[in-house]
């Protein structure tokens, strides 16, 4: 039976960090992961604890990367070789202490350590930020796109999302089927000598993008773009969307009451594409059916696909991408395209956000979740998105409740629905 099994590996689920600290536990040396005799004995500091001063020496209770917390010590500042830990630390408490020192004191460390409030503060800040700091890095080894994903959480102690699964394209629910376009283009150059109308004429539109990859089309004007069967290659002036997120972004705790927002991290130019608004598929009787279950629950991530019939609902309450955790705005920055690419059935066209204005770096990013485009033609007389999301929001596709704005907009509508 072992000789069928030569040459066969299995996937080990444990990290290199977590099989590093196995080795320390075990006093194991094991060159292949890197622990030797020198640095058998070395210690990684996971986050600091508490503080305290003894006759000006300043001690922190470390927790031990790989060990419990009830084997954390003390240690002289000296002894510690994590700059980056301790300086968030020392912000985390002179943060902790501007909350809760008393009017006249000074806001500096007691010598004697601290109260016991901070010290409680401070230990859930660090258990959180250690939390954060796991579900960036899955986000990150999830994403398919080039665009990376940071997290930050200084507005209070929530950590991530429970029931939150990162997916970068459509799932697809029970009783649909996507059907996988069956013809492409012939084109050598799709933008200038466009064979045939190229993918875009072939459906009687409009080449959507100019050479900068921009979109030049009016909102409500559906996009279709060269697909898996055409002939150009990837750098096609004409695959844009289906390249995914290039910008690097994050999710960031709003100090407003709206929950988890996203800004970006770089500019990002006037009509670029910024992100897909991905999800489950589901019809729309499924969507009424949860959507029911989301109004009781407060909070609903559902978007109608009605671009030419209200049959399918995208659902991103827990399968989505970084779209999931965007906020509405009546002044948004971004603006919904319908798209076609692999699949051309129109009730089923992937949902674009392009930027309706240059963003700056660590501006936030935000959409309409009641916007209507006005109809230039026949086929987008329904492209409304009914969508309502989370963050203390409700409503579901046939129903909707009267929802406060907190967007901020000096032209904010005051209600949501």
């Amino acid at each position: 039976m072992a000789e069928n099994l030569k040459g066969c590996s299995v996937y080990c689920k444990s990290s290199w960090v977590q099989l590093q600290d196995l080795c320390r536990l075990a006093k194991v040396v094991c060159p292949d992961l890197g622990v030797t005799r020198r640095n058998l004995s070395h210690f990684e500091v996971e986050y600091l604890c508490d503080y305290k001063r003894v006759r000006e020496e300043e001690f922190y209770l470390v927790k031990w990367r790989g060990y419990p917390e009830s084997e954390s010590t003390w240690e002289p500042r000296k002894n510690l070789r994590c700059p980056g830990v301790l300086k968030q630390f020392h912000q985390d408490l002179e943060a902790a202490l501007q909350r809760w020192s008393r009017p006249g004191r000074p806001r500096r460390p007691p010598l004697h350590g601290l109260e016991p409030l901070v010290a409680a503060y401070l230990l859930q800040k660090a258990k959180q930020r250690r939390a954060l700091w796991r579900w960036e890095c899955q986000l990150n080894a999830k994403r398919s796109h080039r665009g990376r994903i940071t997290v930050e959480n200084e507005v209070d102690l929530d950590g991530p999302p429970r029931d939150f699964i990162y997916i970068n394209e459509y799932k697809v629910g029970a009783g649909i089927t996507l059907t996988q376009v069956a013809v492409g283009c012939e084109c050598q150059d799709c933008l200038a000598q466009p064979a045939g109308g190229c993918c875009p004429g072939a459906s009687r539109h409009r080449f959507a993008y100019n050479e900068q990859g921009q979109v030049r089309v009016r909102a409500g004007l559906p996009i279709y773009e060269c697909n898996a069967r055409c002939r150009c290659g990837p750098d096609c002036p004409n695959r844009v969307v289906q390249k995914g997120i290039r910008y690097d972004l994050c999710i960031f705790r709003t100090d407003n009451g709206r929950g988890w927002g996203v800004r970006t991290l770089e500019k990002i130019r006037k009509n670029t594409f910024v992100m897909e608004y991905v999800g489950e598929i589901i019809t729309s009787e499924e969507a009424e059916r949860r959507g029911q279950i989301y109004d009781r629950q407060g909070a609903t991530y559902l978007f109608d696909l009605d671009y030419v019939e209200d049959v399918y609902t995208v659902d991103a309450a827990y399968y989505g991408n970084i779209s999931h955790f965007v906020n509405h705005s009546c002044d948004p920055n971004l603006q919904v395209y319908n798209v076609f690419i692999d699949n051309l059935d129109e009730r089923l066209p992937r949902i674009a956000l392009f930027a309706t204005r240059p963003i700056r770096a660590g501006e936030e990013l935000t959409f309409d979740y009641n916007m209507h485009v006005d109809p230039v033609d026949a086929e987008s007389t329904r492209m409304d998105s009914n969508l309502g999301l989370a963050g203390g929001l409700a409503g579901s596709p046939k129903k909707r409740l009267r929802i406060e704005c907190k967007c901020g907009a000096p032209a904010c509508r005051k209600y949501l629905f």
